[in-house]
């Protein structure tokens, strides 16, 4: 606790895996709903890319937000060898 309450350790990288997996379920639901609104096939389409390209986006997004951190873990390693 006094790790977090010091900002010694980041709190960030754990809390991009609970937002990865609401940002799935959201791209899921519209893509769901764009899919079986009844409206024609081509909205059917446009809803299955949507989750296609939704849940891609997502991850890479994400990712980017963690290899920043990992980033920072790094450099941080490297200045604590130096002091």
């Amino acid at each position: 606790m006094k790790e977090i309450l010091f900002l010694n350790s980041l709190l960030t990288p754990r809390l991009i895996t609970v937002l990865y997996w609401i940002m799935l379920l959201i791209v899921l639901v519209s893509g769901l709903s764009i899919a079986f609104n009844p409206q024609s096939f081509s909205a059917f389409l446009f809803g299955i890319l949507t989750i296609i390209g939704g849940v891609i986006s997502v991850r890479v997004f994400c990712e980017l937000l963690i290899v920043i951190f990992k980033i920072h873990d790094n450099t941080k390693k490297i200045a604590d060898r130096q002091a």
